[in-house]
């Protein structure tokens, strides 16, 4: 099944986007080429970009708390598995601990790194950052690979808390929900929410089905629709029954 997932807030949709990008920088930051390393690089100025946001590790710290609060009385009740348990509220302190400890704006030491700086505004332009233009930024990518993944994980670290609170966030409500199978009756579902509020929907389609859901909701309805996409044109709707799952997320 292919998994597709949609916010239905500016904080999950925050986090999914720092989710993504924090994914990107490890999948480039493992590579060897320094062509790779620069496109780690170049996420990094992305993800910082992202998190500046001025409330979001206030935003983070609060959920957190409430997450904690919402699980410590479960500690000793027989029903729950313990162990399980203590992972998840051991995870949710030092995470609030990490993030208690982060100083001043958020990505102000990529800013007051002047070097990164240069290279930051010139790779917004295409084709900026030839040898030309940072000849340092080139002689830094001769370096080892191993150096150069060293140097960007040492600019990385001061972000990870927020890597980590976005993690134990989007897997919580990604456990709350409970997915249901439905059909999308000639390509078209509709689903009253009864003025419940969720912050996720996921939606699992068939492969095979080559289909590609586009959906919409406000508190009170939701609409997935399904378009196929034929070579360069712009998708189309689809004419025939979709079975789908359907998973409604809520912390």
């Amino acid at each position: 099944m292919i998994l597709y997932e949609y916010p239905f807030n500016e904080r999950i949709r925050t986090l999914l986007r720092l989710e993504d990008l924090f994914e990107r920088l490890a999948f480039f930051l493992s590579q060897e080429d320094p062509r790779e390393h620069h496109v780690a690089l170049t996420t990094l100025f992305e993800i910082a970009e992202v998190a500046g946001r001025a409330d979001l590790k206030s935003d983070l710290m609060k959920e957190l708390e409430r997450q904690r609060q919402t699980l410590a009385p479960f500690r000793g009740n027989p029903g729950i598995e313990q162990n399980a348990l203590e992972a998840v509220l051991g995870e949710i302190e030092q995470t609030l601990a990490n993030l208690g400890q982060m100083q001043g704006k958020t990505g102000q030491h990529l800013l007051d790194n002047e070097w990164l700086g240069s290279i930051r505004s010139r790779a917004v332009i295409p084709g900026g950052t030839c040898k030309f233009d940072l000849p340092s930024y080139y002689a830094w990518q001769q370096w080892p690979a191993e150096q150069r993944r060293q140097d960007i994980t040492k600019w990385a670290m001061p972000l990870l808390p927020l890597r980590d609170a976005a993690t134990i966030v989007l897997r919580l409500a990604r456990e709350s929900g409970q997915a249901s199978k439905v059909m999308a009756m000639q390509g078209s579902y509709q689903q009253m929410l009864s003025g419940r509020t969720y912050q996720l929907m996921q939606v699992r389609v068939p492969p095979e089905l080559h289909v590609i859901p586009e959906a919409s909701a406000n508190k009170y309805m939701l609409w997935v629709r399904f378009t196929v996409q034929d070579g360069d044109v712009r998708p189309r709707a689809v004419d025939i029954d979709v079975p789908f799952q359907l998973t409604l997320c809520n912390l």
